[in-house]
């Protein structure tokens, strides 16, 4: 076969997408930012990026857009783009917002759920264990986040979507940072045992005074976390 015929669709050996290539870049800054190896509240330039990841400015800045959206950067007008950082205040707000708008995604759902939402908790939960029996930080996050992504997915309503798509990306840069302040390799498994069952229950009220204590629960601990780390920087 000629080399001008490796190109041909049947084969799938054309150009690769530049969406790929923005796809590729996203996911190796999401695991810099979530390592460590990038700091929270770190600047962030283009040249410096491109020269370190070895790619073009152009997939680069598609790439640090997407991110952008999902939470973990931000931009400031006249200083940059930088990781996100979060005050106390900061946590306050996102664990307050997140509580109404999950409480809000089951009332939507709750009339509807049937076997396959059972059928696929259940099965997020089981991934969410898996994880943390195997130590695997990284992945227990983004698979808890899953886990609580359902009930939004499932009630079909775009903008409730979207405020979750924008809480995601800070939830998972301080989880990720308070797990590796503290040695954790993810959540307890008995964690979301509480709120599987009340999720899949009868009683639409008990259901939200489990979200609203398990997100209680989950503000107290990054609250420490965050506080610890604002003395931390105070007295450097």
């Amino acid at each position: 076969m000629a080399l001008s015929d490796l190109s041909t669709p049947e084969l799938g050996l054309g150009p690769v997408p530049k969406a790929t290539l923005r796809a590729h870049i996203a996911e190796r800054l999401r695991a810099a930012i979530l390592a460590g190896d990038i700091a929270p509240g770190a600047p962030l330039t283009e040249t410096a990026l491109s020269s370190r990841f070895n790619v073009s400015r152009g997939p680069l800045r598609e790439a640090m857009r997407q991110l952008i959206e999902e939470g973990l950067l931000v931009t400031v007008p006249y200083t940059g783009t930088h990781v996100a950082a979060l005050s106390v205040e900061d946590v306050r707000e996102i664990y307050s917002l997140r509580t109404a708008l999950e409480i809000f995604a089951f009332e939507q759902v709750w009339e509807h759920r049937d076997d396959r939402f059972s059928r696929e908790l259940h099965r997020r939960n089981a991934a969410l264990l898996a994880s943390i029996d195997a130590g695997d930080d990284r992945t227990s996050i983004s698979t808890e986040l899953e886990l609580h992504g359902l009930v939004f997915e499932a009630s079909g309503h775009k903008l409730l979507q979207r405020a979750w798509h924008g809480l995601r990306g800070r939830l998972q840069l301080y989880w990720a940072a308070h797990h590796r302040a503290h040695g954790m390799r993810g959540p307890r498994r008995d964690s979301h045992d509480s709120y599987i069952k009340a999720a899949l229950g009868s009683d639409l009220d008990a259901l939200r005074l489990e979200i609203a204590d398990h997100m209680r629960r989950g503000a107290v601990v990054t609250e420490k976390f965050v506080s610890g780390e604002s003395r931390k920087g105070n007295t450097t």
